[in-house]
């Protein structure tokens, strides 16, 4: 079977929608209902109040000819009429996504309460009890419905605050990822229009499972099987292989070659993301992004490549006994990793997002720099590259290390879901078994054709390469016992800042993340505190996260993003949260950004405010509920601007009383580290300083789980220099005197 390439934009077929649908038809009726509240059709004048939301024709104009300033559009344009009539439901793919939502990538437990409120809602008792209407909410007018919703939102009750945060979340995320209009009327284009085009990448070939029965598992033999291609694994993969071991790299993702890249957002939500895009925490309160793709999260990350700081450092030798990480061997690890995969600053073309950085952040005399790229000192503008970079510009795994492997005779199996580790009576791992998943007839991963075979794979050595989210429940699934495993998660909790600017913008061209402000990242004295950094600019991953007051400003504020910049206020969080099974066998965080971290947070969402405002932006929005923007008014010279100017001031102190209210607020995360740490004991930690998990000889883990706490830069390169040290290790192991230069007693 061969990997069918699809051209770029030509759309890639998406899973099937749960065989079980997760509600009946009543209930999606309230359902369908209250996200075409939260975004509804407008028309002017009288309209058909179940299903539209009147306006005044003075207002819809108004609003028409806004649009049309901001988004260089005709007033009368048939393309303004079709996005303000347009309501979420306008689309089967937006219900579509719902459902696999609902029936796929919540708990259980969410399922069922959702479900249970959207029962209640279907009978008049419930709607009055929930509603203060005794009209069910399907038969309310789109306004009333709207006044509900934000009743909700401003109640004195958390449960109706965080329902209304909930539903607004869900009704924002996928009609901006389904929306036929809102792409034209930005003139965001499908795929890249800057940038190098379409290139093939590496000639991968995957190892195929012949047919056969379920009870008969095909065997397969190595030296070292790897879980999971990611940053850590492809290292260790690399490493490896070049020492000359048989080596197998299996992930349960699926290889897309560069000429198909990048994918839409919900097409890559499906295809390169853990559940579905995004997994939420138990209490809601912040949203977990994680790559699972064939490279991991090397496929689907920014580029930016920073070193582990000196503080980090210092506390992983002194706090947690890691002597290994102040040595000169770790320095050279990280020169290696950066060295193979070309990182540096040279041809780095800043969009307007990162000028504003580092212009405004000098202009303020803070501490800002250029973030390396891992682009092999070529100029590399793609703001699409966490869809999956189709120029191959981006040297990560798919690029550098796995091509390398396979040059040395490493072997792939896509496809694969691990189940367990397997180990023999005296707990020394053995190998691996899961299932494999062929691809569809046509090479596709979901069309017709597609077969399963459970594998077992035997190894001398095996490695878990799953992620911070991943590998935590394959141990537990194999029966790995350690108090540790999954605990002490650290996600770098980010909030957003969003520039509007009078002159066009189109945020998402050029490099999505080549500036850091860094004066902040070290409040306390101990390595905490904000990064100020800019973020990806593509409409589904920046605009779900501001806030929703009404239908109408929603769609006011996304058409605004062709000339928005945005910013993440990145923290290193000092305390963790736990990765964890339930009792459905689903992944789960336990995770609440703590009132230290917050605080660290808000620090730098005040001062991202600060650098857009003396670069002259004319509005700044937070990520914070009951936070209206700052608005510059138009007779203030922005040339002379100063963040002492009274009114701009004015509103930064709101900002920094107000704080983040629970639980209405919420965060992002795109970083995962620390569930399965390092030290030196089991007592403290799940892998001894070799990275061999603790009373179980043979099975290692290669990737960002096992940092001894948040790295406070972005993961990749500490994660690929670890994982370089514990690979050299191994190798060592199997054939001594591979690695010269490191030994196990040194890391």
């Amino acid at each position: 079977m061969t990997t069918s390439i699809v051209a770029q934009g030509a759309g890639i077929p998406l899973p099937p929608l749960p065989k079980e649908l997760p509600l009946d038809d009543s209930q999606w009726a309230v359902l369908g209902a209250i996200l075409d509240t939260v975004i509804p059709s407008f028309v002017p004048g009288k309209g058909n109040y179940l299903i539209q939301h009147p306006v005044t024709e003075q207002k819809y104009e108004e609003v028409r000819q806004q649009i049309a300033r901001r988004c260089d559009l005709d007033a009368k344009s048939d393309l303004l009429t079709r996005y303000l009539t347009e309501s979420a439901t306008s689309q089967p793919e937006f219900k579509d996504a719902v459902l696999r939502l609902i029936g796929e990538q919540l708990d259980s437990a969410s399922t069922a309460q959702l479900a249970f409120v959207l029962r209640a809602l279907t009978t008049r008792v419930g709607a009055l009890a929930l509603t203060g209407y005794a009209t069910p909410i399907p038969s309310l007018p789109v306004a009333d419905r709207e006044k509900i919703l934000q009743t909700w939102s401003n109640s004195r009750l958390p449960t109706f605050r965080k329902l209304a945060r909930s539903l607004t979340t869900l009704g924002k995320l996928y009609w901006v990822r389904t929306s036929p209009t809102l792409g034209h009327v930005l003139g965001y284009p499908r795929v890249p229009g800057h940038g190098a085009p379409a290139q093939s990448g590496f000639p991968f070939e995957f190892i195929q499972i012949p047919p056969g029965s379920a009870s008969n598992p095909e065997v397969l033999e190595t030296d070292v099987v790897i879980v999971g291609s990611g940053c850590g694994g492809a290292v260790a993969a690399h490493t490896l292989a070049q020492a000359g071991l048989k080596v197998m790299v299996v992930d349960k993702s699926y290889y897309f070659d560069p000429q198909q890249l990048p994918l839409s957002e919900l097409e890559a939500s499906l295809h390169m993301f853990e559940n579905g895009g995004v997994y939420q925490s138990d209490d809601a309160s912040i949203a977990v992004v994680a790559g699972s793709a064939w490279g991991g999260g090397g496929t689907i990350n920014w580029s930016a490549a920073l070193q582990t700081l000196g503080p980090v450092r210092k506390e992983w030798s002194e706090k947690f006994g890691l002597k290994h990480f102040t040595s000169a061997q770790w320095q050279k690890d990280l020169d290696y990793v950066c060295d193979r995969m070309g990182v540096g600053k040279s041809d780095i073309p800043h969009n307007q997002t990162n000028r504003v950085l580092l212009e405004g952040g000098r202009k303020l005399g803070w501490a800002v720099k250029v973030a390396p790229q891992n682009t092999g000192g070529e100029a590399h503008n793609c703001g699409y590259c966490t869809l999956g970079c189709g120029s191959c510009g981006k040297k990560g795994p798919t690029e550098s290390w796995l091509p390398d492997a396979a040059k040395a005779g490493a072997t792939f199996l896509e496809g694969f879901n691990c189940e367990k580790i397997v180990f023999d009576k005296n707990k020394n791992a053995t190998g691996v078994q899961g299932h494999w998943t062929s691809r569809s007839t046509d090479g596709t991963v979901h069309g017709p054709g597609r077969r399963g075979r459970p594998v077992i794979i035997k190894a001398k050595r095996v490695i878990s390469s799953a992620s911070s989210v991943g590998t935590p429940p394959l141990l537990l699934r194999s029966g790995v016992t350690n108090q540790h495993v999954g605990r002490h998660l650290h996600l770098h909790p980010v909030s957003m800042v969003a520039g509007v600017w009078d002159e066009d913008v189109r945020p998402w061209e050029g490099p999505i993340l080549t500036t850091v402000v860094s004066e902040f990242d070290n409040m306390d004295g101990e390595g905490y505190g904000p990064k100020l950094e800019g973020t990806c600019m593509l409409p589904g991953f920046f605009l779900p996260f501001f806030p929703w007051t009404g239908g109408l400003q929603f769609k006011e504020h996304a058409a605004k993003m062709k000339k928005m910049t945005g910013y993440i206020a990145l923290t290193r969080d000092r305390y963790g949260g736990r990765v964890y099974v339930d009792k459905d066998n689903k992944t789960r965080i336990a995770y609440t950004p703590s009132a230290y971290d917050q605080k660290h947070i808000l620090e730098g969402v005040v001062r991202l405010a600060q650098i857009n405002y003396v670069q002259g932006c004319r509005e700044v929005h937070v990520a914070i509920p009951g936070i209206e923007p700052f608005v510059r008014p138009q007779s203030v010279n922005t040339a002379d601007s100063s963040i002492d100017d009274p009114l701009f001031a004015a509103w930064i102190d709101k900002l920094r009383a107000h704080g983040f209210p629970a639980p209405d607020s919420s965060f992002a995360s795109a970083h995962q580290m620390g569930s399965s740490r390092m030290g030196t004991a089991p007592s403290n930690s799940v892998v001894d300083p070799s990275g061999q998990v603790w009373g179980h000889k043979g099975l290692y883990i290669c990737d960002t789980s096992v940092f001894p706490s948040a790295s406070g830069v972005n993961p990749m390169i500490t994660c690929m220099a670890i994982c370089r040290g514990i690979s050299q290790g191994i190798a060592n192991d199997l054939m001594p005197g591979s690695y010269a230069t490191i030994s196990r007693s040194k890391l």
